[in-house]
Protein backbone atom coordinates (compact mmCIF):
# COMPACT_ATOMS: atom_id res chain seq x y z
CA UNK A 1 0.00 0.00 0.00
CA UNK A 2 1.01 3.58 -0.65
CA UNK A 3 -0.44 6.41 1.38
CA UNK A 4 -0.68 9.90 -0.11
CA UNK A 5 -1.35 13.10 1.81
CA UNK A 6 -1.84 16.40 0.01
CA UNK A 7 -1.39 19.85 1.49
CA UNK A 8 -0.98 23.44 0.39
CA UNK A 9 -4.41 24.28 -0.96
CA UNK A 10 -6.18 27.49 -0.13
CA UNK A 11 -7.74 30.68 -1.39
CA UNK A 12 -5.77 32.91 -3.73
CA UNK A 13 -6.55 35.80 -6.05
CA UNK A 14 -6.34 35.42 -9.79
CA UNK A 15 -2.76 35.81 -10.95
CA UNK A 16 -1.41 34.47 -7.70
CA UNK A 17 0.52 31.30 -6.90
CA UNK A 18 0.21 28.23 -4.72
CA UNK A 19 2.37 25.19 -4.19
CA UNK A 20 0.74 21.86 -3.47
CA UNK A 21 2.61 19.04 -1.80
CA UNK A 22 1.93 15.31 -1.81
CA UNK A 23 3.79 13.22 0.72
CA UNK A 24 4.00 9.51 -0.09
CA UNK A 25 4.59 6.79 2.48
CA UNK A 26 4.38 3.03 2.67
CA UNK A 27 5.55 0.87 -0.23
CA UNK A 28 6.82 3.81 -2.23
CA UNK A 29 9.51 1.66 -3.85
CA UNK A 30 6.73 0.10 -5.92
CA UNK A 31 5.67 3.45 -7.39
CA UNK A 32 6.43 4.11 -11.06
CA UNK A 33 4.86 7.51 -11.51
CA UNK A 34 2.79 10.10 -9.68
CA UNK A 35 0.27 12.58 -10.91
CA UNK A 36 -2.00 15.44 -10.03
CA UNK A 37 -5.66 15.56 -10.99
CA UNK A 38 -8.39 18.05 -10.24
CA UNK A 39 -12.15 18.06 -10.07
CA UNK A 40 -14.28 21.18 -10.19
CA UNK A 41 -17.89 21.19 -8.97
CA UNK A 42 -20.18 19.53 -11.49
CA UNK A 43 -17.29 18.45 -13.70
CA UNK A 44 -15.39 15.25 -14.29
CA UNK A 45 -11.99 14.73 -12.76
CA UNK A 46 -9.26 15.83 -15.15
CA UNK A 47 -5.57 15.14 -15.49
CA UNK A 48 -3.23 17.99 -14.59
CA UNK A 49 0.34 16.68 -14.59
CA UNK A 50 2.40 13.53 -14.21
CA UNK A 51 5.99 12.79 -13.21
CA UNK A 52 7.99 9.59 -13.28
CA UNK A 53 9.27 8.30 -9.95
CA UNK A 54 12.81 9.22 -11.01
CA UNK A 55 11.61 12.71 -11.89
CA UNK A 56 13.02 12.52 -15.38
CA UNK A 57 9.74 12.46 -17.30
CA UNK A 58 7.00 15.07 -16.96
CA UNK A 59 3.70 15.51 -18.77
CA UNK A 60 1.22 18.38 -18.47
CA UNK A 61 -2.33 19.04 -19.53
CA UNK A 62 -2.55 21.74 -22.19
CA UNK A 63 -4.62 23.89 -19.85
CA UNK A 64 -1.75 24.25 -17.36
CA UNK A 65 1.35 24.17 -19.57
CA UNK A 66 3.61 27.10 -18.91
CA UNK A 67 1.84 27.90 -15.62
CA UNK A 68 2.18 24.76 -13.50
CA UNK A 69 5.34 22.81 -12.70
CA UNK A 70 5.46 19.33 -11.23
CA UNK A 71 8.57 18.27 -9.35
CA UNK A 72 9.72 15.62 -6.93
CA UNK A 73 11.98 15.44 -3.90
CA UNK A 74 13.15 11.84 -3.80
CA UNK A 75 14.68 12.19 -0.36
CA UNK A 76 11.34 13.27 1.06
CA UNK A 77 9.15 11.07 -1.14
CA UNK A 78 7.19 14.21 -1.90
CA UNK A 79 5.75 15.50 -5.16
CA UNK A 80 5.01 19.17 -5.63
CA UNK A 81 2.77 21.13 -7.96
CA UNK A 82 3.83 24.75 -8.30
CA UNK A 83 0.90 26.69 -9.68
CA UNK A 84 1.53 30.18 -11.04
CA UNK A 85 -0.67 32.72 -12.79
CA UNK A 86 -3.73 31.05 -11.35
CA UNK A 87 -7.11 31.60 -12.98
CA UNK A 88 -10.62 31.25 -11.56
CA UNK A 89 -11.08 28.20 -13.79
CA UNK A 90 -8.29 26.48 -11.85
CA UNK A 91 -10.63 26.30 -8.86
CA UNK A 92 -11.07 22.64 -7.94
CA UNK A 93 -10.20 19.92 -5.49
CA UNK A 94 -6.71 18.75 -6.40
CA UNK A 95 -5.82 15.10 -5.92
CA UNK A 96 -2.47 13.39 -5.84
CA UNK A 97 -2.24 9.88 -7.26
CA UNK A 98 0.37 7.15 -7.67
CA UNK A 99 0.72 4.33 -10.15
CA UNK A 100 2.75 1.18 -9.67
CA UNK A 101 2.87 -0.29 -13.14
CA UNK A 102 0.47 0.14 -16.04
CA UNK A 103 1.07 3.57 -17.61
CA UNK A 104 -1.92 5.82 -17.05
CA UNK A 105 -3.46 3.66 -14.36
CA UNK A 106 -3.34 5.14 -10.91
CA UNK A 107 -3.60 2.75 -8.01
CA UNK A 108 -3.52 5.05 -5.00
CA UNK A 109 -5.17 8.40 -4.35
CA UNK A 110 -4.94 11.10 -1.74
CA UNK A 111 -7.87 12.75 -0.03
CA UNK A 112 -7.63 15.97 -2.03
CA UNK A 113 -6.96 19.59 -1.21
CA UNK A 114 -9.18 22.53 -2.17
CA UNK A 115 -7.83 25.30 -4.35
CA UNK A 116 -10.02 28.35 -4.82
CA UNK A 117 -9.03 31.18 -7.14
CA UNK A 118 -11.03 34.38 -6.78
CA UNK A 119 -11.48 36.83 -9.64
Amino acid sequence: QVQLVESGGGLVQAGGSLRLSCAASGRTFSTSFMGWFRQAPGKDREFVARISWSGGSKVYADSVKGRFTISKDNAKNTVYLQMNTLKPEDTAVYYCAAGVGIPGRYDYWGQGTQVTVSS
